[in-house]
């Protein structure tokens, strides 16, 4: 399959119009429909609360502009924690930003209808004769619907839609404040409006910071439009840092002017009279000391709701847009409309989520789901930038890094954890609609993405035959990448030998390795040589033996992935495979491509150095580690059967170990667990009983197993699972024995168990791997 074109947006957003976008989406419906509520919760304490999530917002902020000045491509926080978090987290990540933006989208269209519903009874204005409570939803729909169409008409029309109402709500704001602080400034006494800061305490301002949240959420459009941005490497930090910069001062100062400025006429507190007007507690507010001041504001929340939902419906777009792209959602959302240049299909789906949302759910504890979602989003890429930076630093173009780095990301993730798990206080169901729609996408993301993820990556396979291959399903396979003519005998041998143990099959593997920069059809002119030169001898050695033979040939840039590819697709049980020698890399444990799949495939691997072992007569097996015992054991039982091979085992323990009787018993009875497993793994033959294990005290016991191996024909090593061939043997200085081994050589490591393989996949991940970034 030749790589397919990558689908890319134009770049038409400049500086101010991307910093528009990010403020338009920040103040929303949030600031005029919440900060009534979150008054009545915090008290005075509102502008603490404000404050407090700035500062939250602030240091995520950071990671976006960092990331976003560096990787500026659709998608965002998606595309991060694809590329920094294992498994499913990215699939996770954009499928919960898609939700909880669409779910923004669909409040902030409730948000107009009933702030517009409000400006008709100001005025006295009906519509069709109907109360207009009951227009509530239609008209959502209906500005919902004309968003749409403004986001498919294209970025410009959308920049240009958001630039004219973003500076709108903003002068209404503005009048807001400075009507509200110069009262203040005529009232001196509306200073103990402020006392007590808290009357609630602490709960109450955590409260108010769950509640308003998502007021500041908006910032990270910036960064999902990276793509369509003009000099992102600038641009985008500048617009993400210059966003928060004017819209946490006017949250702050918003708090101040409504709690400060407001004349209750009664002994009551200001920040109880707003919390008894719930969302209309600013409009009422205005209504005191702003001329004109509830039909702005009205006006203002209409403009603010519109803005949000022409933002949100942008960044929703272009998440399922990324996802699409990726293979994590049905191809068709990353088609692009040939005459807008836009993401149409996305869009559409996208805007049914925002209208189905708005129409059927009840809106308040979804949006609060979507708080949760936002931070478990904005969680997750604070994680993210820790291993990027560690892992791919030195690879990419910072135009912008966040300062005091590990600490910045490691507190936001901390107080995002507080806030998050505070708020199942304040909503259950929220957290519930949280756990549900996470708990659909891992069972898409296993049984539909995860296949698309990896046919996308799979090397694909150009020949398969089946000879002298019984169709018997389930049959034990022993899978030799075979390419070196001077080597594959070897292998075969041995590769028949498990095979007939275990009334296996032998699968071999030619993988043709094509450049990276060409196309995977190049491989396709060399599978007649490979058969011929290769797999037909390798077929013939093994045709008298009555082993059932596959032989396949796949096409892959790296001779690991096409292995790797193979044991996932058609579970192979065990790989065989040759070493020469030291490795040229001072980096690499045995070789390149033996470390990825000795890392990587979820089978036992087994290893060997040596061109003949036919007739091996004694077999020197150290044994360290209980979980490799049984495999060890296994294979050098084979030789046992087959060639009458003397086993001798060896534990090798430190003098201290080998001083307390206590410690070195306990050591030799986890060998023989080990060893006893081995045995239950394979009851169709006899058992073999309790080894005999030659414990000894070492001081120096890489020199001593290097000493014994001279003595033997072949010596067993045995990786252990934690950190693949990092602790190999005793886990001190394994290169060494590996090198410095003497004979015939054979490296083994057992496959991993489900949970396990995902836990230590997960480990692997954080130790670091290479990732390839298209830069802008």
């Amino acid at each position: 399959m030749a790589d397919q074109p990558r689908t890319e947006l134009s770049r038409d957003l400049g500086l101010f119009t991307i910093t528009m976008v990010g403020v338009g989406a920040m103040i929303g419906a949030g600031i005029f429909v919440l900060t009534g509520i979150a008054a009545g919760t915090a008290g005075p304490a509102l502008m603490l609360a404000f404050a407090a999530n700035g500062l939250v917002t602030f240091l995520t902020a950071l990671a976006y502009a960092e990331l976003g000045s560096a990787i500026p491509e659709a998608g965002g926080g998606y595309l991060w924690v694809k590329e920094g978090l294992p498994g499913p987290n990215a699939f996770l990540a954009g499928w919960m930003s898609w939700f909880a933006h669409a779910v923004a989208g669909s409040l902030y269209a409730l948000g107009f209808s009933s702030y517009l519903r409000l400006v008709l009874q100001e005025f006295h204005v009906t519509l069709f004769n109907l109360p207009l409570v009951y227009l509530d939803k239609p008209l959502a729909v209906v500005i919902a619907l004309i968003f749409i169409a403004i986001n498919f008409k294209g970025v410009s029309e959308t920049g240009t839609a958001g630039n004219i109402v973003t500076v709108a709500k903003i002068i209404i704001i503005g009048l807001f404040i400075a009507s509200g602080l110069y009262a203040i400034y005529q009232h001196p006494v509306y200073l103990e409006k402020f006392t007590p800061l808290a009357p609630k305490g602490f709960g109450g301002v955590l409260a108010a910071m769950g509640l308003t949240y998502i007021a500041f959420e908006g910032y990270e459009i910036i960064v999902q439009a990276g793509e369509e941005v003009k000099n992102p490497k600038k641009n985008i930090p500048r617009a993400v840092l210059l966003s928060l910069a004017i819209v946490i001062p006017i949250y702050i100062l918003v708090a101040v002017a409504a709690v400060g400025a407001v004349d209750t006429g009664s002994a009551m507190p200001s920040w109880q009279w707003l919390g008894n007007h719930k969302e209309l507690g600013l409009a009422e507010a205005a209504r005191q000391f702003m001329p004109l001041g509830t039909a702005l504001l009205l006006i203002g929340g209409i403009l603010s709701t519109m803005s949000a939902l022409n933002a949100t419906t942008f960044s929703s777009t272009r998440v399922s847009f990324a996802m699409g792209r990726d293979r994590n959602l049905p191809d068709f959302f990353a088609k692009i409309n040939p005459e807008t240049k836009t993401p149409y299909l996305a869009l559409i789906a996208s805007g049914t989520l925002i209208i189905l949302m708005a129409v059927a759910v009840p809106i308040e504890d979804v949006a609060a789901a979507a708080d949760v979602m936002f931070l478990l989003l904005f969680l997750q890429v604070n994680i993210a930038i820790i291993t990027i930076r560690r892992k791919y630093g030195d690879k990419l173009d910072y135009g912008f890094l966040i300062p005091f780095f590990p600490f910045t990301p490691i507190l936001a993730i901390v107080l995002m954890i507080v806030i998050a798990v505070f708020m199942f206080e304040f909503s259950p169901l929220a957290w519930y609609f949280v756990i549900g729609w996470i708990g659909i996408g891992f069972v898409l993301y296993y049984t539909y993405a995860r296949k698309r993820e990896r046919a996308k990556k799979a090397t694909p396979i150009v020949l398969q035959q089946m000879i002298s291959a019984n169709e018997e399903e389930g049959l034990y396979k022993v899978l030799v990448p075979v390419s070196n003519p001077n080597t594959v005998n070897t292998l075969i041998d041995f590769a028949g030998m498990v095979a007939q143990s275990k009334d296996g099959e032998v699968v071999l593997l030619n993988v043709i390795t094509i450049p990276s920069q060409s196309p995977l059809e190049v491989g396709q002119r060399y599978i007649k040589k490979a058969q011929e030169e290769i797999l037909d001898k390798a077929v013939e050695r093994l045709a008298s033996r009555d082993i059932p033979v596959r032989a396949v040939v796949r096409i892959a840039r790296k001779p690991a992935q096409g292995i790797i590819d193979q044991v996932e697709e058609h579970n192979v049980d065990m790989v065989v495979m040759g070493w020469r020698g030291s490795p040229s890399h001072p980096k690499t444990v045995i070789g390149t491509n033996i470390d990825q799949v000795m890392k990587d495939a979820d089978c036992d691997v087994v290893v060997l150095r040596g061109d003949d072992f036919t007739d091996i007569k004694n077999m020197f097996i150290p044994v360290a580690h209980p979980a490799q015992a049984g495999l060890m054991l296994r294979i050098g039982e084979m030789f046992a059967e087959n060639q009458s091979t003397e086993l001798d085992l060896y534990h090798f323990v430190s003098p201290e170990i080998g001083q307390n009787e206590d410690a070195r018993q306990r050591r030799v009875e986890g060998i023989y667990k080990g060893l006893e497993d081995a045995n239950n793994d394979t009851p169709e033959k006899e058992p073999k009983g309790r080894r005999n294990i030659h414990v000894e005290s070492e001081s120096d016991i890489v020199k001593t197993i290097v000493d014994y191996s001279s003595k033997y024909d072949a010596t067993i090593l045995g990786a252990a699972r934690e950190g693949w061939f990092r602790k190999l043997v005793v886990g001190t200085k394994p290169e060494q024995i590996a090198r410095l081994a003497k004979g015939k050589l054979l490296i083994v490591k057992r496959r991993r168990m489900t949970i396990q393989s995902g836990l230590m996949d997960i480990v692997e991940f954080f130790r670091g791997h290479e990732a390839d970034f298209n830069q802008n």
